[in-house]
């Protein structure tokens, strides 16, 4: 049985807690291999340069430095990790700016049927704020990438002002987060080479601004088994967060971090690796390996944000590499979903589905011109698997 189909299995059948720490490593899976998309082969770029499986289309939503359509509002430089919130009968696609000075985040909101209605600023005066996560109470926390950089929370709807900054949840290189509901915890990641894998602990559950700052404990193998332990000093002065604890796992670059199903997924660039944490269990493993792919040349390379859809899969962007967001699905096949042509100085950032899971947005980073005043963030929408 495939990991995150035992993972699904073991939630449905026997619930969350059932299986306490009992996960045997027999039951760890290899990691994903190169296979067939269920999406079928890639087409021709389409006319803004984007190859798609067949019934997939793309449209350009926002340009660096040009007003949203409609809206007069200057779309930000360097369009990094992105979110997709509710908004009436609409949706809003939340996206950081990962510049130094400047930084922040803004928003686009969408009608029912897709139509850009609105754009707006949602944090200013931050630094490098590079990826960040949804929290199920409907806002954003936006992460510096800076040493002893702050998470910000933010409102998706604005205005800029009324985002907070949350100094409980520690102070080091922050990329992502993502809130686990069920254990009422954030996990986040650190994108330096000996970094840590975090989860917060708040006093109260949707409520940031206390709460016990803790680091994944374990040996150096690529799977076994995890405790957590708490780091004395959030503040990360004079030591950093990262070195305070002893036997404190370490992951080479932590970028994009997904969670569902008692499952944390994330990436970690300097060595192309997605890690699979397996929170009912008590467990972590490889979910993809660049250096353990066989037959042929790896699919994914340069692995940065990701995010998951309904059906289990997830898809994982690229940091250059050939410009691809790939899918892995349940049965561990790894394979391109898109590839954008003519931006190899770029990185694609920000993936996020709508609450129907029909639309996908990310953004390229820099876009044709390699500069950070050259992002391009993207729509694409057609038949998605939901199951």
């Amino acid at each position: 049985m495939k990991r995150r189909h035992f993972l699904r299995a073991a939630v449905v059948g026997a619930g969350v807690t059932a299986f306490g720490n009992t996960l045997s490593p027999s039951a760890l899976a290899d990691p994903a291999q190169h296979g067939t998309s269920p999406y079928g082969p890639l087409g021709q770029a389409d006319g803004n340069g984007i190859q798609l499986p067949s019934g997939f289309t793309s449209r350009v939503v926002a340009r660096s430095g040009q007003q949203v359509a409609g809206t007069g509002y200057p779309w930000h430089r360097a369009p990094d990790g992105g979110a997709v919130f509710a908004d009436g009968d609409g949706w809003i696609y939340v996206s950081n700016s990962e510049i130094t000075p400047g930084g922040g985040a803004s928003a686009i909101r969408f009608g029912s049927g897709g139509d850009i209605v609105g754009a707006h600023r949602i944090l200013d005066g931050t630094r490098q704020n590079c990826a960040g996560g949804a929290m199920p109470w409907q806002t954003w926390l936006s992460c510096e990438e800076t040493d002893r950089g702050y998470v910000f929370e933010c409102d998706p709807r604005g205005p800029a002002s009324s985002a907070v900054r949350r100094a409980a949840m520690g102070r080091f290189k922050h990329e992502a987060a993502a809130a686990d509901p069920v254990r009422k915890v954030i996990y986040q990641t650190e994108d330096v080479s000996d970094g840590c894998f975090y989860r917060f602990v708040p006093d109260t559950w949707g409520e940031l601004s206390s709460g016990t700052l803790q680091v994944l404990t374990a040996g150096s193998a690529t799977s076994g088994s995890f405790t957590w332990t708490t780091v004395a000093d959030p503040d990360g002065y004079p030591t950093a967060t990262r070195k305070q604890v002893s036997g404190a796992k370490r992951f080479n670059g932590g970028e994009g971090l997904h969670y569902a199903n008692d499952t944390a997924w994330f990436t970690t660039k300097g060595d192309n690796r997605v890690w699979q944490v397996n929170l009912a269990s008590g467990t972590y493993e490889l979910a993809y390996d660049d250096s353990l792919v066989s037959p042929g040349n790896p699919p994914l390379t340069g692995v940065d944000n990701v995010t998951g859809a309904s059906s289990g899969d997830l898809f994982v962007a690229e940091d250059g590499g050939n410009m691809e967001i790939c899918i892995i699905t349940p049965d561990d096949v790894v394979a391109p979903f898109l590839r954008i042509n003519g931006q190899s100085g770029s990185e694609i950032t920000g993936p996020a589905f709508t609450p129907a899971g029909d639309r996908l947005y990310f953004s390229s980073q820099r876009g044709t011109s390699g500069s950070s005043s050259g992002g391009i963030t993207y729509e694409v929408r057609g038949p998605f698997r939901t199951a």
